[in-house]
């Protein structure tokens, strides 16, 4: 069943519940779902229907939730994107001619809008974490995410009465997929859009349960207010984070998934990650290997990359699905023990960060003869995305500052490095590409060869 459908149900049931709480207005509702029926009509009059994809970048959170769904109403495929993005950056995800919001959607009166919806419609597209330089969108059917929505209830224990705090941008699917989550529930959703920093302590006094990244856990423990649950998706948990959550008297549930793959395995009492509900799983490993490739077959993957845009998801012939992350050997009972990401990508602050992505966007930078893209040790993001520049031979190194200025214009926040070295010569492999994990090493070891620039 569409969102959209849900919220109509609740509006008929509960119409004066608060169903979602922004930065410019609290609607009810019976008030969420007349506007919602407003956008739509107002989306079928521009001919934005089933089959169509609509970009959306609407700044305020609110507003924007409206118009996805108002496609999803209207049987059109809501693609969230940011707002500041030009239109060069749209077209690279969704292709010309693809029709697009960047403003809240006006009302328009009339009946209703009615449309059988099926559980395999192509209801929503969304980014991975900050995993591309050239945007990658992921389109998956409805009910690969809705119909999980019940197995989250019962691990969570969310319910109609719950406030859930969402303390993020929507175009993060971690955050997008909680907002929808919590409409679907009746529960009321407090969209601050971005971190709320200094306004956190009081979301958290209205808040039952927080969906969030696990270094933002600790701020969310200095000041509890009235949260019961807080749902961490991303990167790996570790025990002192449950420990000083179980001391502030906040229950923990951790899960572990992908854009493309959503849930994969679920924590929820510091037991170890196991399988989500309608999962398998298998890790792949060569005989006699430590490590091997972790493999899921579940309802809740996703259809696959919006174009023809190549990434990490992969598929067997019997419906597995892999996007090379990594762990111990697993057999079917056992806990899912992670190592990361095989193909070299950075976890950082619960996004992953495919360096090839970044590398792309740099080359272009004046002065530039290539560069290597690594993660560095940070004790609470896990990894930071730091760069290796070599200049373009008969030139100066390129100034940090136009470097930077690449970086603000055409990378995620969570892709732009914050570290920066030149090197004079990179080191390279047999077959002339740089060699990442030498560099990597060089780096580690503080080699005078690679100079940080101010």
């Amino acid at each position: 069943m569409p969102v959209a459908h849900y919220v109509m149900s609740h509006a008929a049931e509960r119409p004066s519940r608060l169903a979602v709480c922004g930065p410019e207005a609290e609607l009810t509702y019976a008030e969420f779902a007349e506007k919602i029926h407003g956008a739509a009509r107002h989306l079928l009059r521009l001919g934005v229907g089933p089959g169509a994809v609509l970009a959306i970048g609407v700044a305020d959170p609110v507003e924007l939730l409206t118009a996805v769904l108002a496609a999803d109403l209207a049987g059109a495929t809501p693609l969230v994107g940011e707002h500041a993005w030009d239109e060069e950056r749209w077209a690279q995800v969704a292709g010309a001619g693809v029709a697009r919001i960047d403003a809240p959607l006006p009302y328009v009166a009339g009946p209703p809008v009615s449309r059988e919806a099926r559980p395999e419609d192509l209801a929503w597209a969304c980014f991975s974490s900050g995993s591309t330089g050239r945007p990658r969108a992921i389109v998956r059917g409805r009910a690969s995410w809705t119909e999980s929505y019940k197995h989250l209830n019962d691990l969570t224990g969310i319910g109609p009465d719950d406030v859930v705090l969402v303390p993020g941008p929507l175009v993060s699917s971690l955050y997008a997929f909680a907002a929808l989550h919590t409409l679907a529930t009746g529960a009321t959703a407090v969209l601050p859009g971005r971190w709320p920093g200094g306004s956190l302590a009081a979301h958290l006094e209205r808040a039952s349960v927080v969906h969030v990244v696990p270094h933002r856990l600790p701020d969310v423990l200095k000041s509890p207010g009235s949260l019961r649950t807080a749902v961490v998706g991303g990167a790996a948990l570790d025990q002192d984070a449950r420990a000083a959550a179980d001391g502030a008297g906040v229950r923990v549930v951790a899960y572990y998934g992908a854009t493309e793959l959503s849930f994969v395995a679920v924590d929820v009492d510091g037991g170890g990650l196991r399988p989500f509900p309608g999962v398998e799983i298998e890790v792949r490993a060569e005989a006699g290997g430590m490590l091997g490739e972790v493999w899921a077959r579940s309802p809740w993957v996703s259809e696959g990359y919006l174009g023809e845009v190549a990434g990490p998801l992969r598929r067997d012939g019997d419906g597995w699905v892999s996007v090379g992350d990594v762990a111990e050997p697993y057999r079917e009972g056992e806990v899912l023990r992670l190592r990361g990401r095989g193909d070299g990508a950075i976890q950082t602050g619960g996004a992953t960060v495919v360096p090839e992505d970044v590398e792309e966007v740099l080359r272009k930078v004046p002065g530039v003869g290539d560069v290597v893209v690594i993660g560095s040790p940070h004790p609470s993001l896990g990894a930071v995305v730091t760069a290796i520049v070599e200049a373009d031979h008969g030139s100066p190194p390129p100034r940090r500052a136009l470097l930077e200025a690449m970086a603000r214009t055409r990378l995620d926040a969570a892709q732009r490095p914050r570290r920066w070295y030149v090197v004079r010569e990179m080191p390279r492999n047999q077959t002339g590409k740089p060699a990442r994990a030498l560099v990597a090493a060089l780096l580690s070891a503080g080699d005078p060869g690679l100079r940080r620039l101010a």
